[in-house]
C-alpha cells in the first residue's frame, strides 16, 4: 500500500514509525511533515489545508490510504473532498466533516451527549441573542466558571474563572469575537472536579477497538501550574484506572457513543478521542476529538504490538469487529521538550544536538526541521522523549535523563510528569 499521513506533529512522527513498520507498508508519504518523519518515508512539502493539492500529489502517487492527524483538515471536509472524483477510491482514516464537529462544535458535542444520555456536565449554549440567559445560568452555577468558545481556537477556547464578574465580562468579550468566529457561540459548563484521563478507540462507524488509554499534562509548570499548552507530557496505561473503571467507561460512554455515531450514520472511519475526568469514580465526558491526542500518541502508539496499518485495513473495509488489539503490557512515558517562551512567543531555527544519541528511549519529532544534514527547532514542542519500562517511574526518569542530554538554546521540559499518580 501507498500511505499518506497528513500532519507535522509528534502524533504523525508516531504514526509514521508505526505504519513504516508493517509489511503492507510499500511507499510512506507525510504531508508536510518534520525533520523525524524524514527518516519514517518521504516528506512532501503541502500545506494541511492544501486539500486541492493533496488530492493531486494522491493521484499522481497512487495513494491507497490517507491517514489524517490533525483536526482542522477534518473539520474543514478533507474527507468529504476525497470521497468524491477521482479520489473517491482513496480510504481515508479520519471522519466527515459533519461528524469531525463532534471535535469541532462543543455545542453540537453536547447536543449529541444529551440525546445519547452520555454522562457529562451541566451547560448552556449561549449566543449573542441569549445572553441574558448566560448570565443568569452564571448567577445560577458555583464557582469556578467554565467558558468554551464552540469552534476551533488552536487550544486556547477555554476559560475557568473564578470570579462571577470576570465570567460574566469574559462571555460578552467572547461573543464579541475574543477568539473570532470560534466564540460566536459559547457554551457555559458547570465545572467538574476529578482526575482527567483519555480513552481512544479506532472505528468503522459500527464496531472498534480500544486502544490503550493515557493521562497528559497540559500545564506548563511543574505541579501543572501556569498556562495551557498542546501537550508536556504523557503516561500510558493510567495506575488509577482499575477494572470497575474500565467497565464503567466502556458501557456508559464508549459503546454509547459509537451506537450514536451508527444511529446518526455518521460517516465516521477513525479515531474517537474520549476527554474524561473520574468524579468521585464515575467517569464522565469533558470533550470528544475526532483524532489522536498529542502527546498521547507518543505512549499509546509505542505500546501497540499489533500491526496497525492491518488495523487500518480493517476499519476502511468495515472488518473492526473481528480484529483484535495487542498491547505491551509496560508503561510508556513522554516527556516534551519544547522551545523557551512557550506557550507564548518563541524563536525557530536553533541547532538542535545530541538526539541521534539517544538508544535507550524513542526520540519523537514534533516541532522540527532539517536543513542539510542539521536539525533545527521549528516549533514551540519540539521533540517528544518516550521510554517504555515495566514501572512508569522509571520510564519517566530515563526520558528525563535522556532528555537531559539533548540540547538547543532555550530548551525546557517539565521533571515531573506523573508526579499525581
Amino acid at each position: 500500500m501507498n500511505i499518506l499521513i497528513v500532519g507535522s506533529g509528534g502524533r504523525e512522527h508516531a504514526l509514521a514509525w508505526k505504519i513504516a513498520q508493517s509489511d503492507h507498508c510499500k511507499n510512506l508519504y507525510i504531508a508536510p511533515g518534520n525533520a523525524g518523519t524524514g527518516l519514517c518515508g518521504t516528506n512532501v512539502d503541502i500545506d494541511i489545508l492544501d486539500i486541492g493539492n493533496l488530492r493531486q500529489f494522491s493521484l499522481e502517487n497512487r495513494v491507497d490510504l490517507l491517514v489524517v492527524g490533525p483536526e482542522a483538515p477534518l473539520v474543514e471536509g478533507i474527507t468529504d473532498s476525497f470521497r468524491i472524483g477521482d479520489t473517491k477510491h482513496i480510504n481515508i482514516i479520519g471522519p466527515s466533516a459533519y461528524a469531525a464537529q463532534l471535535e469541532g462544535s462543543k455545542a453540537f458535542a453536547k447536543k449529541f451527549m444529551q440525546k445519547y444520555n452520555l454522562p457529562t456536565a451541566a451547560y448552556l449554549e449561549i449566543s449573542r441573542d441569549n445572553i441574558s440567559s448566560g448570565i443568569k445560568f452564571l448567577e445560577e452555577l458555583k464557582p469556578p466558571y467554565v467558558l468554551k468558545a464552540d469552534g476551533l481556537a488552536a487550544g486556547k477556547g477555554v476559560l475557568i474563572l473564578d470570579d462571577l464578574t470576570e465570567a460574566k465580562a469574559q462571555l460578552k468579550d467572547m461573543l464579541d469575537g475574543k477568539f473570532g468566529k470560534a466564540s460566536e457561540i459559547v457554551v457555559i459548563e458547570e465545572f467538574l472536579s476529578g482526575i482527567e484521563f483519555s480513552v481512544f478507540a479506532l472505528t468503522d462507524g459500527k464496531s472498534y477497538v480500544l486502544l490503550p488509554e493515557a493521562k497528559d499534562y497540559k500545564r506548563i509548570g511543574e505541579g501543572d501550574t501556569g498556562l495551557n499548552t498542546g501537550g508536556m507530557g504523557a503516561i500510558s496505561p493510567v495506575p488509577f484506572i482499575d477494572d470497575l473503571l474500565w467497565k464503567k467507561v466502556v458501557q456508559s460512554i464508549v459503546e454509547p457513543t459509537i451506537k450514536g455515531i451508527a444511529a446518526e450514520k455518521m460517516d465516521y472511519t477513525g479515531f474517537v478521542f474520549f476527554g474524561l475526568i473520574s468524579v468521585g469514580g464515575e467517569p464522565m465526558v469533558i470533550e470528544y476529538n475526532c483524532r489522536l491526542g498529542d502527546p498521547e500518541t507518543e505512549v499509546i502508539i509505542p505500546r501497540i504490538k499489533s500491526d496497525l496499518l492491518q488495523l487500518f485495513r480493517d476499519a476502511v473495509s468495515g472488518n473492526l469487529k473481528d480484529a483484535k488489539m495487542e498491547v505491551d503490557s509496560r508503561s510508556a512515558s513522554t516527556v516534551m521538550m519544547v522551545s523557551g517562551g512557550y506557550p507564548g512567543d518563541f524563536d525557530k531555527g536553533k541547532l538542535i544536538n545530541g538526539s541521534e544519541k539517544i538508544k535507550s528511549s524513542l526520540i519523537f519529532h514534533g516541532g522540527t526541521k532539517k536543513t542539510g544534514k542539521e536539525i533545527f527547532t521549528n516549533g514551540g514542542r519540539v521533540l517528544a522523549v518516550t521510554t517504555l519500562n515495566d514501572d512508569y517511574r522509571k520510564a519517566v526518569r530515563i526520558s528525563l535523563s535522556n532528555a537531559d542530554k539533548i540540547h538547543f538554546e532555550g530548551k525546557y521540559y517539565r521533571h515531573d510528569i506523573g508526579f499525581d499518580l
